[in-house]
C-alpha cells in the first residue's frame, strides 16, 4: 500500500526552490517554477505537482534538452498580440510572462492574446488561466505536447494530451476553471498510476491492435515507442462521440502551432531519428478578454455566479449528494490543504531524497 506523507508547504517550497536554484534556475523564476508546481497539488491535482518535479524538470536539465535560464525573445508584437521565443527555457517563466502580457493589453484594448514557441512543459494550465480570472478576465490557454492521443478511427499517437483551459470570474469564493485534457485521461495520471502501482482503467488507452491496455508500467514505455496512444474525449470510436475530443485537440494544436511558427505533431517526441534526447519545442497560446469591456465586470461576475449556483441546486441524480462546477472540488481540496499540507507518495519521497543527494542540497527531509 501506498505511504503518503503529509509535508508543510513552506518546506517544499523550499525544497524545490533551492533544487532549482542548484541546477542553474534564477531565484525569482525557481520561485514561479515551485508556485506553479504547487498550485497542483493545491488543487489536489497531483498528476501535475510534486510528482512531476524530477522527472519532468529537474532530469530534463540534467539531459540538457531544457534550459534553467529562460531567455525570452519577443518575435512580434502588435497593440493585443505578441508571439514570444522561450528558446527551451522553463516553460513555466514564459507562460506568466505570456499570459500577463495578455492581461495587460486586454486592460487597455479589451482583448489580448500572446503566442509562444520552443518552450517546454508549463505545469497546470489552470495557473495561468486564473491569472486572468484574479484579475477579472475571462482567461483561455493551451499548449500542445508530446504525442499521444490516437485520431478517432486510428490507433498511432500523433496528438498531445494538449488541454484547453478556461478560467472565468465570478462572485462567489472561486471562480469557475476548467483545466482539463483533451484525451480521458493525460501521461501524467498515468504516470501517477504507475508510480501508486495502480492499473490503468480499461477504455483510457489502446494498443496497435485496437484493444484497450491497462498496465500502467507497460503503457508509459508503450507511449514513448508508439505502441500504445490515449483515447480522446469520448472514447475510441464515433459511438461515444470520442471525435468530438479528437477535434478540439487538434484545435489546441493548431493554435498552439500555426500562430507562432512552431513545431507539431511527430516533431514534439522529444528524440531525433537515432533516438536521442532532443528539445521538446512546445507551443502555447494565452488569451485575455477584460470583461469591463463588454458590461462591466459586477455584471458578469453575478451572472456567471446565478448560472453556477443554478446548475448546483437543479435536480440531483438518485443517490447523489451534490452537483458540483469546474473548480469547486479544486477549492474545497484546497481549504482543507491550506493548513495540513502537501500529500507526498512514497515514489514523490524517494524523488526528493534522490534530488536531495544528486544536487547536495543537505535538506533534513521530514520523512
Amino acid at each position: 500500500m501506498d505511504e503518503r506523507k503529509w509535508v508543510s508547504w513552506e518546506f517544499v517550497e523550499d525544497f524545490m526552490v533551492s533544487a532549482f536554484q542548484k541546477i542553474g534556475v534564477p531565484l525569482e523564476d525557481a520561485k514561479v517554477c515551485a508556485d506553479v508546481l504547487m498550485e497542483s497539488d493545491r488543487r489536489g491535482i497531483e498528476s501535475h505537482g510534486c510528482n512531476r518535479f524530477k522527472p519532468i524538470y529537474i532530469d530534463r536539465i540534467n539531459a540538457k534538452i531544457q534550459k534553467p535560464v529562460t531567455k525570452i525573445d519577443i518575435l512580434r508584437e502588435t497593440a493585443t498580440t505578441a508571439v514570444l521565443d522561450a528558446n527551451d527555457g522553463m516553460g513555466m517563466v514564459v507562460s506568466k510572462k505570456a499570459m500577463q502580457m495578455a492581461i495587460d493589453k486586454a486592460k487597455e484594448y479589451g482583448m489580448g492574446m500572446v503566442a509562444v514557441r520552443n518552450s517546454t512543459h508549463y505545469g497546470i494550465a489552470g495557473y495561468y488561466a486564473t491569472m486572468a480570472s484574479d484579475a477579472g478576465m475571462i482567461g483561455i490557454t493551451g499548449t500542445n505536447a508530446r504525442p499521444s492521443i490516437a485520431p478517432t478511427f486510428g490507433v498511432e499517437n500523433m496528438l498531445g494530451t494538449n488541454p484547453l483551459t478556461f478560467g472565468i470570474p465570478t462572485d462567489e469564493e472561486f471562480p469557475f476553471v476548467l483545466d482539463c485534457a483533451t484525451s480521458i485521461t493525460q501521461r501524467g495520471k498515468i504516470e501517477y498510476y504507475s508510480k501508486i502501482g495502480k492499473d490503468t482503467p480499461e477504455g483510457m488507452v489502446v494498443g496497435r491492435d485496437g484493444l484497450p491496455k491497462t498496465n500502467s508500467n507497460q503503457i508509459l514505455k508503450d507511449l514513448s515507442s508508439a505502441k500504445a496512444a490515449l483515447a480522446p474525449l469520448g472514447g475510441i470510436g464515433e459511438e461515444l462521440a470520442g471525435y468530438k475530443g479528437y477535434g478540439y485537440a487538434t484545435v489546441v494544436e493548431i493554435m498552439s502551432a500555426a500562430l507562432q511558427a512552431g513545431n507539431f505533431l511527430k516533431m514534439l517526441t522529444g528524440k531525433d531519428k537515432e533516438g536521442k534526447l532532443v528539445p521538446y519545442h512546445l507551443g502555447h497560446f494565452f488569451i485575455a478578454i477584460d470583461t469591463e469591456a463588454f458590461m462591466g465586470l459586477d455584471t458578469f461576475k453575478k451572472i456567471s455566479g446565478e448560472i453556477l449556483r443554478d446548475l448546483r441546486n437543479s435536480e440531483k441524480a438518485p443517490g447523489e449528494e451534490k452537483i458540483f462546477t469546474a473548480g469547486e472540488k479544486e477549492y474545497i481540496i484546497w481549504q482543507e490543504r491550506k493548513n495540513k499540507g502537501v500529500p507526498l507518495n512514497e515514489a514523490v519521497q524517494n524523488d526528493l531524497k534522490e534530488v536531495n543527494e544528486m544536487l547536495q542540497l543537505n535538506k533534513k527531509l521530514p520523512f
